[in-house]
């Protein structure tokens, strides 16, 4: 395709500096039909127009408030206000929910608080009002009957669990080492146009499948590689690199990791679960192992599964390993 009046386009890498957002999230957008890039067999890279541009800069408005991809899809294919009003006025329902429960779970902590600063831990009787404080949590929660009054304590579950809600549920998993071929640590131009993903196809029956329908980890993207990502797909063991010109092998080495999906697959979206991660393991006896590389997986490569959802589904992992002197 010719691109037209190709000097008023803009640049992908002048796009991604302009607006502080990644190639990769560009491309997601344009995945899932919000924007739209020109390209000719002569340039490689992807270039924009003004009415590009000017969408963009709609659903980055859109990402700052918040609003899902899927939604925002809605607002694009309908004309009118109806759909952005509609959006929007749920989001300020889900924002007042919210508020409104934590300030109850403020009040029921206070509550505790005041309970253990009135409490004299010379008198026996106040000692005990504690313990049953907390006894009738712990048996509320492990659903045993309670002869007390439980109503505080209930809300105080239901509370919690509405909000716990809201935090992506981590696992955590321990990949095997495997074999792979790379495109090497490299930009996200290099690494979606140097034909790592038509090689895979046209040699599946070298490919093998690590974790669900998908093979690839795109990995890196932190200061320690410059910012740079790297993006793997499994093969077989017996594979040699005369199998796989022009694309290198390397042994992933595998081990444990912190797991959460990503929903609404922007850079935002995943800055966002990466750091609950973070504030999960250290509640825990692991700790952010920052000698290996952050990965991201796609869950599901099948475009029929991507269009019932109306968005991407990327599952994230953070290396972990054990702290130092956990026995």
């Amino acid at each position: 395709m010719e691109v037209p009046e190709l000097e008023k386009l803009i640049k992908i890498k002048d796009v991604s500096a302009k607006y502080s957002i990644s190639a990769r999230t560009l491309r997601y957008y344009e995945d899932m039909g919000l924007i739209k890039s020109s390209r000719d067999d002569d340039y490689a890279y992807r270039l924009y127009d003004e009415a590009t541009i000017y969408k963009l800069e709609q659903i980055l408005i859109l990402r700052k408030l918040n609003v899902s991809i899927k939604d925002i899809q809605r607002i694009f294919n309908t004309a009118g206000s109806e759909v952005v009003l509609d959006v929007l006025s749920k989001k300020v329902e889900s924002i007042d929910e919210d508020v409104s429960l934590l300030h109850e779970l403020k009040e029921i902590i206070l509550d505790f608080i005041n309970l253990i600063k009135q409490a004299n831990f010379e008198k026996e009787s106040d000692v005990k009002l504690l313990y049953d404080k907390a006894k009738s949590i712990e048996l509320q929660i492990t659903e045993t009957e309670y002869k007390g009054n439980t109503s505080p304590v209930n809300r105080l579950i239901e509370v919690t669990e509405k909000l716990d809600k809201k935090v992506p549920d981590i696992m955590v998993v321990k990949i095997p080492k495997f074999k792979a071929i790379t495109t090497g640590y490299a930009d996200f131009d290099y690494i979606f146009s140097c034909g790592i993903d038509k090689w895979q196809e046209e040699h599946k029956e070298m490919v093998q499948t690590i974790i669900f329908d998908c093979p690839d980890f795109l990995m890196g993207g932190n200061e320690r590689r410059n910012w740079l990502h790297q993006w793997i797909w499994a093969i077989n063991d017996d594979i040699t690199e005369a199998d796989t010109k022009p694309f290198k092998i390397i042994e992933f080495e595998g081990g444990l990791y912190a797991s959460a999906v990503c929903i609404d697959n922007d850079e935002e979206s995943g800055g966002k679960v990466h750091k609950k991660m973070e504030e999960w393991v250290k509640t825990t006896n692991f700790e952010h192992d920052t000698g290996r590389d952050s990965m991201g997986h796609m869950i599901y490569a099948d475009d029929d599964i991507i269009k019932g959802l109306g968005y991407e589904q990327m599952q994230m992992y953070m290396p972990i390993k054990i702290k130092e002197g956990v026995k």
